[in-house]
């Protein structure tokens, strides 16, 4: 399942503060032994991380996925065709983590967990609302990822005929979605995170007042009303909210 997520940034105060006033996060202290990773909270909870961005990578949100046993998935991510963006790194007693691509070029982490199991907060203001892939191949994205961590798939026409929310086997709470571009012409395959705000509008209106970019306007869904944007410094999110008569989607334990 999903489990945590982090952006990375070229101005961690400015990021801080950003963020902070957006989603209603506190900040943990950096730390040094991790190139100043820090816990971005809600309540003292902690819903993702933020770091320093590495010379010459652009800043950007990362999404990861729980496993039991990394060294073994991540072997299994080069069998199945994706790569590896270095070695499996151990999180002192945190867990165990790494970054990968799949076979059409999109990020993504995977955790285990040791002390450290991953966000607290799902479906609420300031936590990981829902997250989807946007693929130039989505059935290779498919295969890719049922070899990779089990999953198997539901199509969601409403969403566009190559859209499906992605399952864990025996499990029909959604933990998310995989499809096509949906129009974004000239941009690659990437993971997108949805956080949740109380208000789209009012999120978009401070993150246009702030430094950041509009990328596609506030809209109503049946699942809510979604926006995204992009931070001061160029990490691409989405924001959303439940419509007042929506039950927020039971992603499961």
């Amino acid at each position: 399942m999903p489990n945590w997520l982090d952006v990375t940034t070229s101005d961690i105060p400015g990021a801080q503060a950003f963020y902070g006033e957006l989603l209603g996060w506190t900040f943990g202290e950096g730390d040094p032994d991790y190139g100043g990773y820090c816990m971005c909270e809600v309540g003292g909870v902690p819903v993702a991380g933020m770091a320093p961005a590495r010379e010459g990578w652009a800043p950007a949100w990362t999404l990861y996925f729980s496993t039991d046993d990394v060294r073994a998935a991540a072997e299994r991510i080069t069998a199945a065709g994706g790569s590896l963006y270095g070695e499996v790194m151990d999180i002192g007693s945190a867990g165990s983590m790494v970054v990968a691509a799949d076979t059409s070029g999109a990020s993504f982490g995977l955790w285990q967990a040791g002390d450290h199991i991953g966000t607290g907060v799902y479906s609420e203001p300031g936590g990981l609302a829902w997250e989807d892939l946007r693929s130039s191949d989505p059935d290779a994205a498919k295969a890719f990822y049922t070899a990779v961590l089990g999953w198997h798939y539901q199509p969601l026409p409403m969403a566009g005929p190559d859209y499906a929310t992605v399952h864990l086997p025996g499990d029909e709470a959604p933990m998310g979605g995989l499809g096509g571009m949906m129009g974004m012409k000239g941009f690659p395959s990437h993971w997108i995170v949805y956080l949740g705000v109380t208000d789209v509008d009012a999120a978009v209106a401070y993150v246009e007042a702030n430094g950041g970019h509009t990328v596609s306007p506030g809209f109503d869904t049946p699942f809510g009303r979604m926006a995204a944007v992009t931070d001061p410094h160029g990490a691409s999110f989405w924001v959303t909210a439940p419509n007042s008569d929506q039950t927020p989607i039971d992603r499961g334990e």
